[in-house]
């Protein structure tokens, strides 16, 4: 028992430093501005699984298919505004390789995906996604970014995803694996 309590309490400390994550220590935490993120997990998806199927809901009408050199690549974030202030959460990622290729989100139908990241309004102390909701509820216990992504990504790793402003200024990144 005691065993489970001291993994419990190291789940809320944040990192020393407080811009970048690891994906070996998924877990991390990082502010980007007034914002604390916390990757909950990355991975890539197979739309033929059951279960990843349902987070491929919601592609925007004419969506292409994959080609066969690319991945639909899951990034589940969780955030919370831990300012006195209400504070908006990113609406503006993208993911890098080491030859600097740069990967956006597919934008997603929040209406059709419960688990799609969309940008909120915080007030303080609140979450995203929301307790009591399927995103927080399911497996992934995050919001979704959906990236389409190349094979050439498994050569180039590690991959970093970069949480950015609205003016494409850099808060804080995230190193990812595949």
């Amino acid at each position: 028992m005691l065993t489970l309590a001291l993994g419990v309490t190291a789940c809320g400390h944040k990192q020393a430093h407080p811009h970048t994550a690891d994906a070996n220590n998924i877990g991390g935490y990082v502010d980007a501005g007034a914002i604390t993120y916390q990757l909950q997990i990355s991975r890539i998806l197979n739309p033929y699984s059951v279960e990843d199927s349902q987070y491929l809901k919601g592609l925007p009408l004419g969506t292409p298919p994959l080609t066969p050199d690319q991945y639909w690549y899951g990034v589940f974030l969780w955030a919370k505004n831990q300012t006195a202030k209400p504070a908006a959460t990113s609406d503006n990622f993208m993911i890098t390789d080491t030859e600097n290729t740069r990967y956006f989100p597919v934008k997603l139908n929040s209406d059709l995906n419960a688990f799609a990241w969309t940008s909120q309004k915080l007030d303080p102390l609140q979450t995203e996604p929301a307790p009591d909701t399927i995103a927080i509820d399911g497996p992934t216990q995050g919001g979704l970014l959906l990236f389409r992504i190349g094979s050439s990504a498994y050569a180039n790793r590690p991959l970093t995803l970069h949480i950015l402003s609205p003016q494409n200024v850099p808060l804080a990144s995230i190193s990812l694996d595949l």
